[in-house]
Formats: structure tokens, sequence, C-alpha cells
């Protein structure tokens, strides 16, 4: 793991843990999803989670059809979405290393590549954005959900799009 993202991640822990050291602000992300009873909130982690899993699976599939030597990442590596709490600042290294393995093929143009970028790293910025307390942290929440939807179809687009190129599979 990255010096940066030790380091990046103590804020986060911070906004994580805010209900104990500021809990006038209000109870957190944990308490904004629990609102709706314990079986509700389990539900919503357990969809979650399982969504993620699948979009993981999704940037494993770019990566593995993209030539080994073009890669800035293995792609069993994007399975650290799931390193709590390190996953809010390891995202932003996990989607600009992706984007930047795209540059290794012509298949998916630069314009492409860059709006999967972007879409990537808002959803990023508005994932640490859904840690604040509040009506900020539930727009945050709500809008990441969103982009992160749209930055996982403009995915699949890309995984079709590399699965239909015609490079070997012995040269991947």
């Amino acid at each position: 793991m990255r010096v940066w993202t030790l380091v990046l991640t103590i804020p986060v822990v911070a906004l994580l843990l805010q209900p104990l050291w500021a809990p006038r602000w209000g109870s957190g992300v944990l308490g904004e999803v629990s609102v709706a009873g314990p079986v509700a909130a389990v539900g919503t982690i357990v969809v979650f989670f399982g969504a993620v899993a699948l979009y993981c699976v999704t940037l494993q599939q770019i990566l593995s059809e993209l030539p080994e030597w073009g890669r800035a990442r293995s792609p069993r590596s994007v399975w650290l979405m799931f390193a709590l709490p390190f996953n809010f600042v390891e995202d932003f290294f996990i989607v600009n290393d992706i984007a930047g393995s795209l540059s290794a093929t012509s298949v998916v143009t630069d314009t492409s590549r860059n709006i999967w970028r972007t879409t990537g790293l808002a959803w990023c910025a508005l994932q640490i954005i859904s840690l604040f307390p509040g009506p900020i942290g539930l727009a945050g929440g709500a809008l990441a959900i969103l982009v992160w939807l749209g930055n996982w179809a403009h995915a699949g687009i890309i995984v079709r799009a590399l699965s239909r190129a015609p490079l070997p599979r012995d040269q991947r």
C-alpha cells in the first residue's frame, strides 16, 4: 500500500469516527444507514458490497484485457476497494491507474478514457463527502452512487470494446 494512502486515510478515519468525538453533528454514515432499522441496514450494506464486488470484477476485466506491459497495476489489486478504511483513498489510485493503463491500447479513445477517469475520480471525491454528517453527507452519498453507476456503465462499454479487439489473447 502506498504511503500516501496511509497518510490520507487519517482524515477519513476521523470522519468515520466523528460520532464519537462530535456527536452533536449527527450519527455519521453508519447512523444514516441504520435509520430504517437493523434489517434494512444489513440489507443495504450487503447489496452495496455486492455491487462493489461486481464493479471490481468489471475493473479486473478491463485490466485483464490489456497487455501486461501496459498495466499500471495488477488486475487483482482492484479488490483493495474492500480494504476499509484505506479504500476511500486507494480508490483514487485504482481509478487513475486503470485510466492510465487504458492508454496502452488504441481501442479506447482518449475522450472515452478521460470521461471514465473524470467520472471515476468524481465518485471517489463524492464518497469522501458522503462521510460528512448531515445533508452535505447525504447529498454527497446520493451523488456518489449516481456518478459511480455511470462510471460502471462506461466501464462495461470499455470491457466490451477491449474484448472485441483483434489483439490475440496470448499477446495480452
